[in-house]
């Protein structure tokens, strides 16, 4: 919950933001559509490129070391490619005519975006967004890489506190050879599904009740 309390707002502020500039503020030239498709093609590079690049920036360039925000941060970077290439594709799809009656009322652009163009795209983004998060719980390539714990005896109080993912947790009961280990890694699973499930179920309430408005 600690590491997702990181990840969702980074990258889904950054990359909302990112695609809102790419589609409705950049140009169309060379450069920027240099940028769209390595955009693109970040959405496939193997989780463990992030898990090196998140080691070499954050845990020893901003010294952040093995806590929430290095991890967090990392993961952001890892799903960002996605987010935006999903909220790019729901900007497009919204009319051209709900922006062409919202400048013939007066609105500015920044008021046409804010009012018109994110209210209609939200469920197409909160799609990408819900996809994007839901890999983020499940990654531990880029947190072995980044040297997160398997194990702690206590709980992290801060974004700077060392911690240790439930899905490292997982692996590392499922190794050990008795039974009762086997048993919590079980019941370690069955938690995972179950706040992947509540956090999905949040997500398209909100993407739902969105699409009844627009």
């Amino acid at each position: 919950m600690w590491l997702m309390a990181v990840v969702a707002p980074v990258s889904f502020i950054l990359g909302v933001g990112t695609a809102l500039y790419l589609e409705e503020y950049a140009k169309q030239n060379k450069i920027n559509n240099f940028i769209q498709v390595n955009i693109s093609n970040l959405a496939g590079v193997p989780s463990v490129v992030f898990g090196l690049l998140g080691l070499t920036i954050f845990v020893r360039v901003f010294a952040f070391g093995t806590s929430v925000l290095a991890a967090g941060l990392t993961l952001a970077l890892m799903i960002l490619p996605v987010i935006i290439v999903a909220s790019q594709e729901a900007i497009r799809s919204v009319s051209g005519e709900l922006r062409d009656a919202s400048f013939g009322m007066g609105a500015t652009k920044w008021q046409t975006i804010i009012r018109v163009v994110l209210p209609s795209a939200i469920p197409g983004i909160l799609t990408g967004t819900i996809l994007a998060v839901s890999r983020a719980i499940g990654e531990t390539a880029p947190l072995v890489v980044i040297g997160i714990p398997t194990f702690l005896a206590f709980l992290p109080g801060s974004v700077l506190d060392t911690f240790t993912a439930l899905p490292m947790q997982i692996y590392n009961w499922t190794g050990r050879p008795q039974a009762e280990f086997q048993d919590l890694a079980a019941a370690g699973i069955i938690v995972l599904l179950a706040l992947l499930i509540l956090m999905n179920a949040i997500a398209v309430f909100i993407r739902n009740k969105f699409s009844q408005r627009y």
